[in-house]
């Protein structure tokens, strides 16, 4: 953490909560950039061009989303059962040797757990793919609980996966503490009454996510800061 970011996280202080919420990829995981690249690559394979403006669309979006999406840019003729199998192969190939994890997570999440905070997960992957990435990465053990998208009926943006989340945690929606880096991801944390932070990954904060009023911080370890006091 930058003496910059410090300094700005220890002005800052969220208020008491009883749980913490994270989103996976691009929040705990640090593998969106790895996915970027895949996307493009199995795009240009298939005769497609990805664009920058398409795929940061399609960050923290859920399966049915991304294949309206693509379909909405490309086609009816763009081959997604493909696109995606490809993806997933790709994906799980290049996560053998472990998977990134963004920095300052482990830090926060060890302090959580010390504290008798429970933790969970709630993400847009389905279960076999948010499994496999949570356990190379070494956390699926710190979590309580793993809301994936086999677990709802509705994906972010809606709140239903954080409600989940907190239900299974049985902590009220509004005593918990949720992490995104996603604009689709603070909809459903917002929606579902969560003070929320916007770690941002690839993505920006746009007018509308500051319009929310949300928490916009540079990093995991700013959070863990702003979320005790360590002085």
């Amino acid at each position: 953490m930058t003496t910059a970011s410090a300094a700005a996280a220890s002005a800052l202080r969220l208020a008491p909560f009883d749980a913490a919420i994270f989103d996976m990829d691009g929040t705990l995981l640090d593998t969106e950039a790895v996915f970027r690249d895949i996307v493009f690559d199995v795009c240009t394979e298939l005769g497609f061009e990805m664009t920058h403006d398409v795929h940061r669309s399609m960050v923290g979006g859920s399966h049915e989303r991304t294949q309206k999406l693509l379909i909405e840019s490309y086609g009816v003729a763009f081959p997604y059962a493909l696109f995606d199998e490809r993806c997933r192969v790709t994906m799980r190939e290049r996560s053998h040797g472990g998977v990134p994890v963004k920095p300052g997570a482990v830090e926060f999440i060890t302090e959580l757990r010390a504290r008798g905070i429970p933790t969970a997960v709630a993400t847009s992957s389905r279960n076999p793919h948010a499994e496999h990435h949570l356990t190379a990465a070494g956390l699926l053990h710190l979590f309580e609980t793993v809301v994936t998208r086999d677990d709802v009926v509705n994906p972010k943006p809606h709140p239903e996966p954080y409600l989940t989340a907190a239900r299974r945690l049985g902590v009220e929606p509004g005593r918990c503490l949720a992490l995104e880096d996603s604009h689709s991801g603070v909809h459903a944390a917002h929606a579902a009454g969560m003070q929320t932070v916007m770690v941002p990954d690839l993505v920006s904060p746009s007018d509308e996510i500051h319009a929310l009023g949300v928490f916009i911080m540079p990093s995991l370890a700013d959070v863990h800061l702003a979320a005790f006091d360590h002085n």
